[in-house]
C-alpha cells in the first residue's frame, strides 16, 4: 500500500487556487472612453483626502496635469463623495484631445456609473448576484464631478461594434460636437473587468500610436 504525498513546504507554499470565473451572461455596461488623464480621489473614513494619478500619489507641487491642485481647490465638494476610492477621467484643456474646452477648462468624469447617477437623473437598481438583494445607485453630489456617457448596456452585449461606429458617426457624447472621440470601454460587471475598443490603431499599443 503507497503512502500518500505531501509536499514539502517549500513547494506547498506555492500553492494558488483556481481562480473563480465569472457567468458571462451578465450585465455589460459601455461608456464612452474619454481621452484625458486617469485620476482618482481616495477619502478614508476619517476624512483624509489622497489624490493620485494612474501610477502615484500627487500634489499640486507634484501635479499630473493639474489635478492635484483643481481636487484641493474643490476638496469641500469633493469630500461629498464619501469614504472609498473614486477613479475617473480628468480631461479638457491642455491635457490630450481638449475635446473644445477653452480656457483652462477642465473635467473629472467618474468611471463607476453602474454606483452613480447625475443629479436630476432617477437612480436604478443595481444588479446583483442574489435577485432578492435590492441595491440602488447613488445620486453623485459634487456639483464639480460628472460621469462618463453610458452608450449600452445590457446583458452579454453583443452589439458594441455598432455602438464604436455611431460614435464616430455623432462624435463625442461627453463633449458635444467634438467630432474626433476615442473609442468605448466595456465593462463586465461579474467579472469586475474592461475592455477598451478604439476608433484609430486599435490594433496598435497606446506608446507606438501617437
Amino acid at each position: 500500500m503507497s503512502t500518500p504525498y505531501t509536499p514539502q513546504p517549500a513547494i506547498a507554499a506555492q500553492f494558488k487556487d483556481y481562480p473563480k470565473i465569472a457567468r458571462l451572461n451578465r450585465e455589460v455596461v459601455i461608456t464612452e472612453k474619454i481621452d484625458g488623464t486617469n485620476a482618482q480621489i481616495l477619502i478614508s473614513e476619517h476624512g483624509d483626502f489622497f489624490v493620485g494619478s494612474r501610477t502615484r500619489w500627487i500634489t499640486p507641487e507634484n501635479d499630473n496635469h493639474g489635478f492635484a491642485r483643481w481636487a484641493y481647490e474643490n476638496k469641500e465638494e469633493l469630500l461629498k463623495l464619501g469614504p472609498g476610492r473614486h477613479f475617473g477621467e480628468f480631461w479638457g484643456s491642455g491635457i490630450q484631445r481638449g475635446y473644445g474646452l477653452q480656457k483652462g477648462e477642465k473635467r473629472f468624469s467618474l468611471f463607476n456609473v453602474s454606483r452613480w447617477c447625475l443629479q436630476g437623473q432617477e437612480p436604478q437598481r443595481i444588479a446583483q448576484p442574489d435577485p432578492r438583494v435590492e441595491k440602488y445607485q447613488e445620486v453623485i453630489r459634487p456639483n464639480c464631478v460628472g460621469l462618463v456617457p453610458v452608450l449600452g448596456r445590457g446583458v452579454n452585449f453583443t452589439g458594441w461594434d455598432h455602438i464604436l461606429a455611431d460614435l464616430a458617426q455623432h462624435g463625442s457624447y461627453a463633449a458635444p460636437g467634438f467630432m474626433q472621440p476615442e473609442g468605448i470601454v466595456l465593462w463586465h460587471t461579474a467579472a469586475n473587468a474592461g475592455f477598451k475598443a478604439t476608433l484609430k490603431n486599435d490594433d496598435v499599443p497606446k506608446g507606438l500610436s501617437k
